[in-house]
């Protein structure tokens, strides 16, 4: 098991990804989970899946938004009063925002994509830090394919964001090397769950195709032939900050079936 007996944070629960790198922490032998999302509701969901999966897994769930300090601060306090250290986090918390281009984008409206994605990303991270210190732990980012190529439709804002992140992976993992914690980042691409099944049903009603024929255009652009699991994808990302990944820090890991190979 790639987390056993570790306590690991998880924050951006939700019906995509997020749930799934909660359920594949449990499926992996994590001895408790804290999840943190804005929505009570998506922590009492994934904590009935958790539990589902390994009932031994104790389950602390936060509702948290990681743009606001306090909030960073005070999952990080529940999590050290409930569980003495915290062994790893995963920073899933994300928004979007608007489908947007760099030439023609309202800027203003980056700002709460940039306050999620990068600041608040790394206001949970440095809230954590104390927790992750106590025995050296590992911190993985989830990022985006966007970075590496611009896609068609325009992710603008969100790429940008996430681009400003990736960079401060390698200062991160510079600068708490001597403290044990290790810091990566793994980009996804094309991830079938909720948000890509909803994508693909809006497009098939805009365009009149059956779903089937909008799964088999995007799969056509990747190397292995299909629209990577969410489940799967999610496993990479723990596989970051298991043991297995222990001489691994400053990294970038692309998941995403070969649609993007630098």
């Amino acid at each position: 098991m790639l987390l056993k007996d570790k306590i690991v944070v998880v924050s951006g629960i939700g019906p995509g990804l997020g749930v799934k790198l909660a359920e594949e922490a449990a499926r992996e032998g994590a001895a408790g989970l804290v999840i943190a999302a804005r929505t009570a509701a998506k922590l009492d969901d994934a904590e009935a899946r958790v539990r589902a999966i390994n009932p031994a897994c104790t389950v602390l769930k936060c509702v948290t938004d990681i743009a606001d300090r306090r909030h960073c601060d005070a999952l990080a306090a529940a999590a050290l009063k409930r569980f003495g250290r915290v062994d790893a986090l995963v920073n899933s918390a994300f928004v979007h925002g608007e489908m947007d281009h760099a030439s023609t984008a309202d800027l203003d409206g980056w700002r709460a994509v940039f306050d999620t994605n990068l600041l608040g990303t790394l206001k949970l991270t440095q809230a954590l830090i104390p927790a992750l210190s106590v025995q050296g732990g590992a911190v993985v980012m989830i990022n985006t394919m966007a970075v590496r190529k611009v896609p068609p439709l325009g992710e603008a804002g969100y790429a940008a964001s996430k681009a400003a992140l990736a960079t401060s992976v390698k200062y991160l993992a510079t600068e708490l090397g001597s403290k044990r914690i290790r810091v990566n980042t793994v980009h996804m691409g094309w991830m079938w769950g909720a948000p890509v099944q909803g994508y693909v049903a809006w497009q098939a009603g805009q365009l009149g195709i059956s779903e089937d024929a909008i799964k088999a255009q995007i799969a056509a652009n990747i190397p292995l032939g299909f629209i990577p699991p969410d489940e799967d994808c999610a496993k990479a990302a723990l596989f970051m900050v298991s043991d297995h990944a222990r001489v691994i820090t400053g990294a970038s890991l692309d998941v995403n079936g070969g649609a993007w190979m630098p």
